[in-house]
């Protein structure tokens, strides 16, 4: 089994190490990840400049490749390019895994998220993919982290999890890493669709100037019980198959019935020079 690792930490962020050392006791690892943070920048791809890829090593051991790009770039390179197995040939992998992340994904997060985006770009190429995430901690403990979703990641394998779905987002609360007995719930969940109002505290920089730092929001409303919102704020794992397809269905018929028409061909404005 071979399965591309990606993130949107950063190639040397600690949660992917450890994805990395967890994965790699199942299946044959390959790691092509942001050269730098990319947090927030959801489904951004680089088409206006080069995109710039560049292995990168632990002493003499491979680390991966650290593209200067976007989640969705390293995945895109990957399978065009950076799949290469030791012969020399390219492969295309049996899943995707982006994570750990180092922070939730929950909620409309997953709408900003670079680790959902890295997971949705494989979806798009067909393949089984998942991304996952930790709740930001000081003291993260991205090994245990790692090794409850390699279980996780097993299970569904066995259950055949991605024959009819491609895309699942699983996010790890800190209290399952931490606890002392019992094995931590798992919970399928909904994405927790309400709206998080954004809130900025206004400083000033040394020069007096203004400027704008986000902080976090509740949701608005109380989302639901069976959403991922609540599962995590209660200590249990959330796993959500997600969807690409983002058209309203029940919308088309109401919409087909409206009788929209532009009619005659708008004409182009008259020139100037015409009227001289």
């Amino acid at each position: 089994m071979r399965i591309l690792l990606t993130n949107d930490d950063g190639v040397y962020a600690p949660g992917l190490a450890a994805m990395r050392a967890a994965l790699e006791r199942i299946a044959h690892v390959t790691v092509v990840a942001p050269a730098s943070e990319q947090s927030g920048v959801g489904h951004s791809i680089t088409f206006l400049t080069p995109l710039m890829a560049n292995q990168v090593f632990d002493l003499d051991e491979p680390r991966g490749w650290a593209v200067e790009g976007s989640p969705a770039d390293c995945v895109k390179l990957a399978l065009a390019k950076l799949c290469i197995d030791e012969n020399g040939e390219s492969f295309r992998p049996d899943l995707v895994v982006s994570g750990v992340n180092n922070g939730f994904n929950v909620g409309i997060n997953v709408l900003y998220s670079g680790t959902v985006a890295a997971a949705t770009e494989a979806a798009l190429h067909d393949l089984p993919s998942i991304a996952v995430s930790l709740e930001w901690d000081e003291h993260a403990r991205f090994n245990t982290a790692a090794a409850m979703a390699v279980s996780v990641i097993q299970r569904m394998l066995e259950v055949d999890a991605w024959r009819d779905h491609r895309l699942y987002n699983l996010n790890i609360p800190t209290a399952a890493t931490t606890a002392t007995s019992g094995a931590p719930e798992l919970r399928v969940c909904r994405m927790g669709a309400h709206r998080w109002d954004a809130a900025f505290e206004e400083r000033l920089d040394p020069k007096g100037r203004r400027y704008f730092w986000t902080v976090g929001t509740p949701p608005t409303e109380p989302p639901g019980a069976d959403t991922d919102v609540v599962a995590i704020r209660e200590g249990a794992l959330s796993l959500t198959p997600l969807e690409i397809e983002r058209t309203c269905e029940s919308m088309l018929k109401p919409m087909a019935d409206w009788g929209l028409s532009l009619g005659a061909a708008p004409q182009p404005p008259k020139d100037r020079a015409d009227d001289e």
